[in-house]
């Protein structure tokens, strides 16, 4: 789940991102990001799913899902960004946290706000994948 102070919680912020920021699409996902001005720079997100979308079970669990790939995500993102997410696709279309982080990740690189990951990031002291104990 996203911090409470990393999201956009007033209606008149949500729209003023909808209606002013730049779309960038992938699948059943679109994001709309507009340059903020807080102080410390800071991401601010929020999450919309319409009714076309399905029912409010399903619609809220495609929220969950975008909320915690946008968590993961966070991190690697250059700040300063109000950034809502219009889930437009339906739970078939992104049945699991994976495909919607992997939605995701291509949306921010189109936009642009994906940093780099660094060199000496967990991937090096990851442990030799040969030395696990067996599996099976």
């Amino acid at each position: 789940m996203v911090e409470r102070d990393l999201r956009l919680r007033r209606e008149s912020e949500v729209r003023r991102a909808r209606a002013r920021g730049r779309a960038f699409a992938d699948g059943p996902l679109v994001a709309r990001v507009l340059a903020n001005q807080t102080e410390p720079r800071q991401n601010r997100y929020a999450v919309v799913a319409g009714k076309k979308v399905g029912k409010s079970v399903q619609r809220n669990r495609l929220k969950r899902l975008v909320r915690e790939a946008i968590r993961h995500l966070h991190p690697r993102l250059a700040p300063g960004h109000d950034v809502v997410v219009v889930v437009r696709g339906t739970v078939e279309e992104m049945p699991g946290l994976a495909v919607a982080e992997a939605t995701l990740r291509r949306i921010v690189t189109k936009a642009g706000l994906l940093r780099p990951e660094p060199l000496d990031g967990p991937a090096s002291g990851s442990p030799d994948p040969g030395t696990k104990a067996g599996a099976g």
